[in-house]
């Protein structure tokens, strides 16, 4: 309920006739409800006071003036004030908002961050999604929707709605010109690379990330924030031709030994076995759809793991019994499959997907692995990157070497470039 003041004057002002008097008189009132009032009883005195100005009584000529001087208010207000009295605005303003629709998108771009502060995503995104721009009253340049879109998916993705955040991401890639802002253009990059981790398509959630980590213009802990998404996509793709040109193309990369997840990269790169405190370190970094169960029980991070884990030991032998491999995969016996039989059924599908070369004999258990298939992904090419490796920590040992004689030695250094 509003204060008793504000009723009366209102009811005072609503029966003036003259229209320029009544005017000058509802933005007085503003003026005082805002120099008197505060919290709640700011937001009610408010409310009533956009009931009456927003009444069918009410011009629109004379609305959207009003509005503006409301608009001028509503930015100064707190957090809590706007929320309360812009909700009120939106919902009175639906039935006029082709009449006021400046207003209206002005009132709602406040709302919206309104709620951002108060960390309340979807109500933010819901409030500028209301905003007509598709209208003929006003010209919203491709740009303009691009940029509202944008921070839509934003709010969207603070509170993990992919689905939704997806819809207007789609919006932008049918806008007829394409993003022409750098930190637009970046954005929706980076909230495609977001969009597809969520939805387990980690393959092309790296390739993303990795090429917003080497966009310009980008801070460099950003980079590297980037990167190690890209690393951490990368390892929870399916093994596999794709999945090894990717984690090669992160590892040639300089910065990658500045960042956490260093290690597993090298080791999955050079097709060498993870063990258990490896990968339960590597966990802690990962979100929570990225430990998300899968139909057969096992969460992604683990069935990477095997999967990596099986192509790993296609490199160390040639043939394998099924129970040997299951034991190396780190496998348990359950109420309807062996360790064994699992293993089995996981090079079966990867045989069967060709991201396995071999054959299976179910007979005798025994699997063998055909490594001349493989190509460059199968020994020659385990060896061959092996060799690269060693020759370029040889050449960084030499360079340290020679850095420690010129820093101790540094006549004799001298001497030696002279001649």
């Amino acid at each position: 309920m509003a204060s008793p003041k504000v009723t009366s004057a209102l009811a005072s002002i609503e029966a003036t006739p003259h229209q320029p008097t009544k005017l000058q008189q509802y933005n007085d009132l503003l003026n005082d409800i805002v120099a008197s009032s505060s919290g709640d009883e700011l937001a009610q005195d408010i409310v009533y006071y956009l009931d009456s100005i927003l009444n069918e009584d009410v011009s629109i000529v004379a609305t959207r003036p009003l509005l503006d001087s409301f608009i001028t208010v509503l930015r100064n207000f707190d957090p809590h004030v706007k929320i309360k009295v812009g909700q009120h605005a939106v919902n009175l303003l639906q039935s006029r908002a082709t009449s006021v629709e400046e207003q209206d998108s002005q009132i709602r771009e406040i709302l919206a961050e309104a709620y951002e502060s108060e960390e309340e995503y979807t109500a933010a995104a819901r409030a500028l999604s209301g905003i007509n721009i598709d209208s003929s009253q006003r010209l919203v340049s491709d740009s303009a929707k691009a940029r509202l879109w944008i921070r839509i998916v934003r709010y969207y993705l603070e509170d993990d709605d992919t689905t939704s955040a997806e819809a207007f991401l789609n919006r932008i890639k049918n806008l007829p010109s394409k993003l022409e802002d750098h930190d637009a253009k970046l954005y929706f990059q980076l909230s495609q690379a977001r969009i597809l981790d969520a939805r387990r398509r980690f393959l092309d959630a790296a390739q993303e990330y990795f090429s917003v980590s080497l966009a310009p213009g980008v801070d460099e802990g950003d980079r590297l924030t980037a990167l190690s998404a890209a690393i951490r996509c990368a390892v929870l793709a399916p093994a596999g031709p794709q999945r090894s040109r990717t984690l090669s193309r992160l590892y040639k990369d300089d910065r990658v030994p500045s960042v956490h997840e260093f290690s597993i990269l090298e080791k999955m790169f050079l097709d060498r076995l993870l063990n258990a405190d490896e990968v339960a370190a590597f966990s802690k970094k990962l979100q929570p759809h990225q430990l998300a169960v899968t139909a057969d029980g096992t969460t992604v991070l683990d069935k990477a793991v095997i999967e990596h884990n099986l192509v790993a030991a296609s490199k160390l032998y040639m043939n394998i019994s099924v129970d040997a491999l299951g034991s190396i995969l780190g496998l348990q016996d359950s109420s309807d499959m062996s360790a064994g039989e699992k293993a089995q059924d996981y090079a079966a599908q990867m045989v069967e997907q060709g991201r396995l070369s071999g054959q299976i004999d179910q007979i005798d258990g025994i699997i063998t692995f055909d490594t001349e298939a493989a190509g460059s992904t199968g020994a020659t090419g385990a060896s061959l990157r092996q060799w690269d490796l060693g020759v370029q920590e040889l050449a960084e040992d030499v360079e340290r070497v020679a850095a420690s004689i010129t820093e101790q030695f540094p006549d004799f250094a001298t001497s030696q470039m002279v001649h």
